[in-house]
């Protein structure tokens, strides 16, 4: 290779390594500014109770109200967010009109900025934007799009097109076409990595067909949900970027999954959940909102009390109102990135069963158990109404789920934040207080989980 071609392509690379630099600095920043400004909120509120106590015990309550709202408000979404936020908003405003003719209003609004410049560094420093190694650009890349998946979002973003210019292959599925026999078409025709346009059904069409070719796979979000594109750390409102992972992404190995020989990148569901795969409905709703609701739902009688299973611990158990058998675990505690999966490439399922209503034992809030193991079997007399990927499908007793470790390599636009929003937001706030330390140190800002099962003699 002649000096300048060597010039040319060290000069990405280059480029490449100090936007990662910014990055780490970036975080590292706001690491240590949200650490200081959370110290500064305990210390001012601390000082002002000591100098005037009695008196200086309300400022110190006031204090300790704006940052549980401003520190719930890191650690949680949607309205548990703007809950903590609008506790940590009340707190300051009853502070000021209590003690405002104590003389405490400096105190007052520089605890206010306290919390406010604690909230947006840690919100910084808890970014779901990791850094993932460099890959060789694919000579042949294809990128197969379904124009009918999100209800024609590929169309209305102009994906063929964009790709086009890319200089990307584009194979458009036709009604009633084999999309397996097409991605094998383009396979023996040359592609060295290929992108799939469509939902999570889809993707795990394409991802086992990459995955047992050996070569690169591109996850591109134009389906509903997209739910596997954000767990791998792909930015599903950007449909046109996502075709960069073909050209100039970065690399991450992920696991596959498999139930009955079919693999799976998301999830598969037993029970009422997979009866609620065929509603109206099922595609807006979430994982974590439908484990919530689904036992109210039952009734009494509810759930399904053919299916077989063994807990860790090695119960044999009958019946259950859901079971969730995931490609790695599912967070479903009530903390930001629930209903997310913090890591893909830990070699486990991620198991998830809902007990039956049972009016002879006291009804606990979420009746839910959840473990991980690298293979797990539901047994039953008949066939199994399933939701695969949030597809129905109909499974062969016994059904048998094993996880496939490391199987594929996928490629993320270098924009994107390449993990998931549950691998950086932590669950409690000394969790989050630890991670902030970690990160302020320079660590992986990613909180990830064991890799190890759990013993077998741990209780069910």
């Amino acid at each position: 290779m002649s000096g300048p071609q060597r010039t040319l392509r060290r000069i990405p690379r280059m480029r490449d390594a100090t936007t990662r630099a910014r990055r780490r600095r970036r975080r590292r920043t706001a690491a240590v500014v949200a650490l200081a400004a959370a110290a500064w909120v305990a210390v001012l509120s601390v000082q002002a109770a000591l100098h005037d106590f009695p008196r200086g015990v309300l400022l110190l309550g006031c204090g300790a109200l704006v940052a549980a709202g401003a520190w719930e408000g890191v650690l949680r979404r949607g309205w548990g967010r703007v809950a903590g936020l609008v506790v940590a908003g009340a707190a300051l405003a009853g502070g000021v009109l209590l003690l405002v003719d104590e003389g405490y209003l400096r105190t007052l609004l520089l605890l206010g900025l306290g919390a406010v410049v604690w909230h947006a560094a840690a919100r910084s420093a808890f970014r779901p934007d990791v850094e993932l190694p460099a890959a060789e650009r694919p000579r042949r890349p294809v990128v197969v799009v379904n124009p009918r998946s999100g209800d024609g979002r590929a169309g209305r973003a102009g994906l063929a097109a964009a790709a086009g210019d890319r200089g990307i292959d584009v194979l458009e599925l036709q009604p009633g076409e084999d999309l397996a026999a097409l991605v094998r078409t383009a396979l023996d025709a040359g592609a060295d990595a290929v992108g799939m346009a469509g939902g999570d059904g889809s993707q795990a069409v394409v991802a086992a067909l990459a995955a047992d070719a050996g070569i690169p796979y591109a996850c591109i979000p134009a389906g509903t949900r997209n739910h596997f594109a954000v767990d791998l750390g792909v930015d599903r409102s950007d449909v046109v970027g996502a075709l960069d992972a073909l050209l100039d992404g970065r690399e991450r190995v992920v696991d596959l999954a498999e139930v009955n020989g079919r693999v799976f990148v998301d999830n598969v569901s037993l029970g009422v959940y997979a009866e609620a795969v065929a509603r109206d409905g099922y595609r807006a709703a979430k994982v974590r909102t439908l484990l919530d609701t689904v036992p109210r739902s039952l009734g009494a009688q509810g759930g399904t009390r053919d299916l077989t299973w063994t807990t860790p611990g090695g119960r044999t158990m009958r019946g259950a109102a859901v079971i969730l058998v995931g490609n790695n675990q599912y967070r479903l505690a009530g903390a930001a990135g629930a209903g997310t999966r913090p890591a893909v490439d830990q070699g486990l399922l991620g198991v998830t069963v809902v007990d039956p209503p049972d009016r002879r034992t006291r009804r606990r809030r979420r009746p839910l158990r959840q473990w991980e193991t690298p293979e797990f079997r539901v047994d039953a007399p008949a066939p199994v109404p399933a939701g695969i990927d949030g597809e129905a499908a109909v499974l062969e007793p016994p059904v048998t789920f094993r996880v496939r470790p490391a199987a594929l390599r996928v490629r993320i636009a270098p924009h994107h934040p390449g993990a998931s929003p549950s691998a950086i937001e932590p669950v409690g706030a000394l969790a989050a207080l630890r991670a902030l330390a970690r990160i302020a140190a320079g660590g992986d800002p990613r909180q990830l989980p064991p890799r190890v099962p759990p013993p077998e003699g741990e209780p069910a």
